[in-house]
């Protein structure tokens, strides 16, 4: 019972949509009415306001890592721990409050991985950090931090539950990302910064 209730609540968080939040505090747009449509940090950033991005960002990341962090130190196993992990993943992804339609869970998955392991979450973060800065794509950046992800894993620990978990992630970022790889293999996908539109 305490596993399932706190599989829930992991779940229950990874749903609270900072996107909408932040906008709604700023006076914002519905970010899903323009740009990507896309509930997430990088497309409100597209509404030129980089304090409610920010906002969206810390919010997202924060979550995923509350998540692990308190099932780390309610003393669960880490089976139980892995599986919050990916709970509060996929609140995020596939969020009850805004049915079942959320973001693509860049923010949310560095924050479950700081938390799991914080040498591990710093070298994706620090993979994701590079290729936005020297390519200006955010899509690029996390199919790229997530790819490498589970191969960080299996160099830090070798093939454990932990990179289990890690891949699962990953998949799930890349297949939530695979409109954005094909815009990016046509030449239409927006940068960083961009505007608003349509």
């Amino acid at each position: 019972m305490q596993t399932a209730l706190a599989i829930l609540a992991a779940y229950l968080l990874g749903s609270v949509p900072f996107a909408m939040i932040s906008s709604r505090i700023f006076g914002l747009a519905d970010p899903r009415s323009y740009g990507s449509g896309n509930p997430g940090a990088t497309n409100v950033l597209r509404s030129g306001n980089k304090k409610a991005a920010l906002v969206t960002l810390i919010g997202d990341a924060l979550k995923g890592w509350v998540a692990v962090f308190v099932a780390q130190k309610t003393g669960f196993s880490d089976n139980v721990i892995g599986l919050v992990a990916l709970a509060v993943f996929f609140g995020h992804l596939f969020p009850v409050f805004l049915k079942f339609k959320g973001g693509k869970g860049v923010a949310t998955a560095a924050g479950v991985l700081l938390a799991l392991d914080l040498p591990l979450g710093l070298a994706v973060a620090a993979t994701w950090l590079f290729v936005a800065f020297a390519f200006r794509y955010s899509s690029l950046a996390a199919v790229m931090a997530a790819g490498l992800a589970p191969v960080y894993s299996v160099l830090m620990h070798g093939g454990n539950g932990q990179t289990i978990v890690v891949g699962i992630l990953a998949m799930a970022l890349v297949g939530k990302h695979w409109p954005n790889l094909q815009r990016l293999l046509a030449g239409q996908e927006t940068k960083i910064g961009s505007k608003k539109n349509g």
